[in-house]
């Protein structure tokens, strides 16, 4: 399989990720542009970043027009992590990529243990503004420095955390994500030159039309069923990303 269709194939999962279930796809981007395209860590995680824009952005409009959107509650959400994103994506150009590849398959074993958790489906009141500050903020520094959206953690964390419904959840959870995920871009702007158009451009295309397909696939398929698919996926990255780590 060439490069080229690698990325297309890449980008269509990571799409159907953000779309069935507003996060996961940037952490499946980050190892498939290291191990399938051969970007360095550093560069992975730049690359994700515009990927991660783009599909995001895309799949919460489909979610908008489906009024799955809570607007104040999510900029609230989003606004608070804004500058550690900006702050994590300057720092992490000083870190080794040996700890960026661990820290890459930490990030994706806890996303496995996260969709694999089935959280309850609360009525949507008792929401806090300083909760979604807070869990915000960690968001936010974890995006700008693995280049990940943090929609993984940011699905549960409205529901359990802040009291968001499941039906809204997902929506409300792209917010965040496009959001810190252009803020952490917009840090790491001097690494875009490095990137490899050829390939990041078509994996972005196919991206973004997997987040269309996502949205429908997410209407048709129970949210546990996907979650289980892509938490075992996710598992399977995460030891292969260990192992890399700590081998000379």
């Amino acid at each position: 399989m060439t490069a080229l269709v690698l990325a297309l194939v890449a980008g269509a999962v990571v799409g159907l990720a953000l779309g069935a279930l507003g996060g996961g796809g940037s952490v499946l981007a980050v190892p498939a542009l290291i191990y399938l395209m051969g970007f360095s860590p550093d560069e992975a995680a730049t690359a994700s970043l515009v990927i991660v824009v783009g599909t995001s952005a895309t799949a919460l409009a489909a979610h908008a027009r489906a009024g799955a959107v809570r607007w104040r509650l999510g900029a609230v959400f989003a606004a608070a992590g804004v500058a550690p994103a900006v702050a994590a994506g300057v720092l992490t150009r000083h870190v080794p990529a040996a700890v960026l590849t661990g820290a890459f398959g930490l990030v994706a074993a806890v996303a496995a243990v996260s969709m694999l958790r089935r959280c309850p489906d609360p009525t949507g009141h008792g929401a806090r503004p300083v909760r979604a500050v807070g869990v915000g903020a960690g968001l936010g520094a974890m995006t700008g420095f693995l280049g990940v959206g943090g929609g993984f953690l940011a699905v549960p964390a409205l529901v359990t955390v802040l009291s968001v419904p499941m039906s809204t959840a997902v929506g409300t959870s792209l917010l965040v994500v496009t959001t810190n995920a252009g803020a952490a871009l917009a840090a790491r702007a001097g690494g875009l030159a490095l990137v490899d158009w050829a390939l990041v451009g078509p994996f972005a295309a196919t991206a973004l039309l997997g987040a269309w397909d996502g949205r429908r696939l997410a209407g048709k398929v129970r949210a546990t069923t996907l979650q289980r698919v892509f938490a075992l996926v996710l598992l399977g990255v995460a030891v292969v990303m260990g192992v890399d780590a700590v081998s000379p």
